[in-house]
């Protein structure tokens, strides 16, 4: 089994306390975000769990639980947002230079291999143009050049509840010129560039689709191969394989303005609220209407020789 850790929320950020105490524990209970009343108890044994993948824009509270997390057996990698954008998009983030401090501890602490940079949603509009991107990414590329293999890129989705003219619709056009630039700058650094659910004309410059639970990254990781399929609950166009998310919705405190994860900022300063630390789920408790099913315990791991 795969640990997704978070797509709905930033773990590493907020809750880190909350998930040594889940892994201690050995399970952890989360709902159904179309049904509340249905909570999943996941068992987080290290001999089930293959591997945790870690979302986040910022883990400096989880460096210092990292030991504790290689002394229980898991493996892990991270998918870490770095972006150049000020607090008008990224509203209650830290300093991006300290927060790029934090990417290189990081790398230097697990390898570059196991932390992957995503340059992520890319925006544009009258203050950040093409060539707003090209000097930052470049800068970016410089900085971390050495700490990562790879950048994921995507293009901002525009959802109809993101109330803001910061955030406008990208033409193909446009998509092409911001292409063809990241994917020179980045290989100039020696960084392969891979795109979240994005068109397939992209390949013409060298930009491939991403698997952000990756299959290939995590076999290297855990040194075996795993039969494991495509994430079926994700959009077509996603090359994900599949994964348990253990996150909920409307937790993240980084206050992003393009955040889907997030209704609104009232949402999110109630659950804070009903967050305990020691609790099985990440929000609130198990009630007595709720209906708690055992999600099967099984490892991915094929059975086939272990890799070297």
């Amino acid at each position: 089994m795969i640990i997704s850790a978070s797509r709905r929320t930033d773990i590493p950020a907020f809750y880190s306390g909350w998930l040594i105490n889940r892994l201690r524990a050995g399970y952890v209970l989360t709902r159904n975000p179309m049904n509340h009343a249905q909570v999943s108890k996941v068992i987080l044994s290290p001999d089930i769990v293959d591997c945790i993948v870690f979302w986040t824009k910022d883990p400096l509270n989880m460096l210092d639980k990292l030991d504790t997390i290689d002394s229980m057996g898991y493996k892990y990698y991270f998918q870490f947002t770095l972006t150049p954008y000020g607090r008008s998009v990224e509203r209650r983030l830290r300093d991006k230079e300290e927060i790029l401090k934090t990417f290189c501890e990081l790398s230097d602490r697990i390898g570059k291999e196991r932390v992957v940079w995503r340059y992520d949603p890319i925006i544009l509009n009258d203050e950040y143009g093409p060539e707003y991107h090209r000097e930052q990414f470049s800068r970016l590329c410089s900085r971390l050049a050495g700490y990562t293999d790879q950048c994921i890129i995507s293009f901002v989705d525009k959802y109809p509840k993101l109330r803001t003219n910061i955030i406008r619709e990208i033409s193909k056009d446009e998509m092409t010129e911001l292409g063809q630039m990241i994917s020179s700058v980045a290989g100039y650094f020696g960084i392969t560039v891979k795109a979240c659910c994005e068109a397939a004309f992209l390949r013409e410059y060298g930009i491939e689709k991403a698997h952000c639970i990756d299959k290939a990254l995590i076999e290297d990781i855990c040194g075996y191969s795993l039969d494991i399929k495509k994430d079926r609950y994700q959009r077509d166009s996603c090359g994900c394989y599949e994964s348990t998310d253990i996150g909920a919705y409307n937790t993240c405190m980084n206050g992003c303005i393009y955040c889907y994860a997030n209704y609104s900022d009232v949402s999110v300063t109630g659950n804070v609220r009903r967050h305990d630390p020691q609790g099985e789920l990440l929000v609130g408790r198990a009630g007595d209407n709720d209906k708690i099913t055992l999600r099967e315990p099984k490892s991915n791991k094929d059975g086939q020789l272990e890799i070297f």
